[in-house]
């Protein structure tokens, strides 16, 4: 979830005072609903990505689901299949 900003820059990118980004990342505030939203169209995620603690690399699997939308049932067997020996492959 990174994009190689300070968190001065980000806090300005969202509209808010150079200090709001510090403020939640301390654990001092946090944003409203409609912010966190903002947070997450800022880093490119969705809310569930942003709660994944799981994932190494959210941007990239948020591009990767966004391509498979476009693919019929054959291609997501195939890819699925792809993706399962790759998986076990590794162990």
């Amino acid at each position: 979830m990174k994009r190689n900003v300070s968190e001065y820059q980000m806090s300005l990118d969202l509209g808010q005072n150079k200090n709001y980004i510090q403020g939640i990342s301390s654990g001092k505030a946090l944003p409203s609903m409609s912010q966190f939203f903002n947070i997450c169209d800022y880093f490119n995620i969705t809310p569930m990505q942003f709660f994944d603690t799981e994932s190494l690399h959210p941007e990239l699997i948020s591009s990767i689901l966004s391509e498979m939308r476009t693919l019929d049932e054959e291609d997501l067997t195939l890819l699925l299949s792809f993706a399962h020996r790759m998986s076990h492959s590794k162990g």
